[in-house]
């Protein structure tokens, strides 16, 4: 079932192979109901499509993805190097971040490694 929320349609299809996938305006999710975290790392993702005029995040996304895919060589540690899946994970358990989050904040996450603590992903909303 389709659910639209205030800022994006929620859209649940069972066939995907991650948790969820932000593709503004939309969320696609692998099950109909997911956690107040995995949403906000999906809302985090349309901040950042928004800020660089969607077309040229995803350019840049793979770019930085093949990029570390080169360097690292393992495709599930290249996506975490991504700098904006950094600052997602980083954020995605501070429901309050979007609210003071300051333009491109990625930027800052090209050089960190992130520590992934994160008791929301089991709430359920």
């Amino acid at each position: 079932m389709v659910r639209i929320k205030k800022f994006y349609v929620l859209w649940p299809i069972s066939f995907l192979k991650v948790t969820g996938l932000a593709i503004f305006p939309f969320i696609f999710t692998k099950k109909e109901k997911v956690s107040k975290a995995t949403i906000n790392h999906e809302l985090i993702h349309h901040r950042q499509q928004i800020e660089l005029l969607i077309i040229p995040f995803y350019i840049w996304y793979i770019i930085e993805y093949g990029i570390n895919l080169y360097k690292i060589g393992d495709k599930y540690k290249a996506y975490m190097a991504i700098s904006f899946e950094k600052e997602a994970y980083a954020n995605d358990s501070n429901l309050n971040y979007l609210k003071t989050r300051k333009i491109w904040a990625f930027r800052k996450y090209f050089n960190k490694k992130v520590n992934k603590k994160d008791e929301l992903k089991n709430e359920i909303i």
